[in-house]
């Protein structure tokens, strides 16, 4: 057994590997263990944005919304080729709530926190708005904002990455089978699932981000009992070709008082979501129901000139949000605010669970994590740092996605610009390292489809914890909508020959 960690923590979405990075960086050795991929169940089900919470002012929830304005300014700064800007389109109705009252919380929107990348809100008609083409005619007005676009199981990855080259030790397919306070250390057994080969881990601190399994870990994990539970709320998504042109997102309200979003999406496709339903089953067997694909699609059809049925969905997805459960009656009134229960120290092994949150909120919950952990652990908190930091492959320039771009076009004249664009979006200037010295498309290898070639395949495995089909189609990319069909055929081949390739090089 080796010598004791710091810290060990149990969950790879982004609020464990957001936790990672933050404690890494402030010199803590750190082990990650993930039981399946990064991003696997909630961080990759999100409706993809990076947002103050408009919805959540009616609720009062202005210290979470305040802290998330100012988080999508930070984030858009330290990882400009997964966050951008993105117009918000409010449709508004006499049956709605009135006018004044929703532009004075639009008011308070914008002012809950400085703004400098984004623009201010403000009353349109849609005659001169584009969105007067998508729109049913009796749509006349409304209003516009601005909120952030996220490829939101890229930013788990990122976080993730930064957190190894700061030191940690992140392992994916990796399960914790038990944990048990030992004299000032937590004694840990984890057992590696593609092996089964299994490891005893002694830790100062533990942290329990396993997201809708918290309550889980805590008791068949960990022995513990907690008053702290998580409200399992099902939000589910449906994705159509394209329904209209334009770069910009709308925000619906159904006659129910919920939220739909409907989001510009992967260029020829549109993001539709999300339900808000109680969830008690296994949230690794979520999936969306015919009455949620449904609802999504008469929610559309209520507003656009185009409207859609299930015959028009091309997938689905869903995912459990593990919210902290304060006893509120509408699921979507459950907040989404976070609560970090610490116990131990004084001699007793720390141990933090993290109850709650959203993915724009992640980085300042890590803060607020440590801040709480460190000090039961006995160890100063030290300088956080992560506000300014880019994440990798967003040391861009003044955090200029476009002139970024246009500096890897003229390294890489003669390859295609659409392929250019799609590495520069998913790596960022870690795109440089993917094409390396390339100056054709045949120099990168063998072509999967879609421009997925050997050359980002050898990429993502040797960096992103890539081992299966879903891990490179859908959660580091979303070239699953594009590719043709044998090519999760043959990535599944090019992934066994690697598996192969590390069995054997022990020999």
């Amino acid at each position: 057994m080796s010598a004791p960690i710091d810290l060990l923590i149990i969950g790879g979405g982004i609020n464990g590997t957001g936790i990672a990075r933050d404690a890494a960086g402030r010199g803590l050795s750190v082990l990650l263990v993930e039981q399946d991929d990064l991003a696997s169940h909630t961080s990759s089900a999100s409706t993809k944005l990076i947002h103050g919470g408009l919805r959540y002012l009616e609720y009062y929830e202005f210290r979470l919304v305040r802290e998330a304005l100012m988080e999508r300014e930070r984030l858009l700064g330290i990882a400009p080729h997964i966050i951008w800007p993105l117009e918000f389109v409010l449709p508004h109705s006499a049956d709605q709530r009135p006018a004044w009252m929703i532009r004075a919380g639009l008011f308070l929107y914008d002012h809950l926190a400085k703004r400098k990348r984004l623009p201010a809100s403000r009353a349109v008609t849609f005659g001169p708005h584009p969105a007067a083409a998508v729109l049913k005619p009796q749509n006349r007005r409304g209003f516009t904002y601005a909120d952030c676009w996220v490829e939101d199981s890229r930013l788990v990855v990122l976080n993730a990455m930064d957190a190894a080259e700061h030191g940690a030790d992140v392992r994916t397919r990796t399960k914790l089978i038990t944990a048990r306070p030992d004299g000032a250390l937590w004694r840990a057994d984890i057992e590696d699932r593609a092996t089964g080969a299994r490891e005893t881990i002694t830790a100062h601190a533990m942290v329990n981000a396993a997201g809708p399994w918290v309550g889980e870990v805590l008791s068949a994990k960990l022995g513990r009992n907690t008053q702290k539970t998580v409200r399992m709320i099902k939000g589910s998504h449906i994705i159509t070709r394209k329904l209209y042109d334009g770069e910009f997102a709308f925000i619906l309200q159904n006659p129910d008082k919920r939220i739909i979003f409907a989001v510009p999406y992967e260029h020829d496709f549109t993001l539709i979501g999300t339900t808000d339903i109680p969830y008690e089953a296994d949230p690794s067997k979520v999936e969306i129901t015919k009455a949620e694909t449904d609802y999504l699609c008469e929610s559309i059809s209520r507003y656009f000139r185009t409207e859609i049925t299930a015959a028009d969905v091309v997938r689905s997805y869903s995912g459990v949000r593990p919210l902290y459960d304060d006893h509120a009656e509408n699921a979507s009134a459950v907040t989404r605010d976070y609560v970090l229960d610490v116990e131990g120290g004084n001699g007793k092994p720390a141990l933090l669970s993290v109850f709650g949150g959203k993915i724009t909120t992640y980085r300042k919950l890590a803060e607020h994590a440590l801040e709480k952990l460190l000090p039961a652990m006995g160890r100063p908190i030290g300088t956080s740092w992560t506000a300014g930091a880019a994440l990798p492959g967003g040391d861009m320039p003044g955090a200029d996605f476009d002139a970024y771009l246009a500096t890897l076009t003229r390294k890489y004249p003669s390859l295609p610009a659409p392929l250019l664009h799609r590495l520069a979006r998913a790596y960022g200037t870690r795109a440089e390292r993917v094409l390396g010295n390339a100056s054709t498309t045949a120099d990168l290898g063998v072509d999967y489809g879609g421009g997925l070639t050997a050359a980002e395949l050898d990429y993502l495995v040797a960096h992103e914890w890539v081992r299966e089909v879903e891990d490179v189609l859908w959660r580091r990319s979303k070239l699953a909508l594009h590719v043709p069909e044998d090519t999760a055929t043959r990535v599944a081949a090019y992934l066994r020959g690697c598996k192969v390739k590390e069995s054997t090089s022990f020999l």
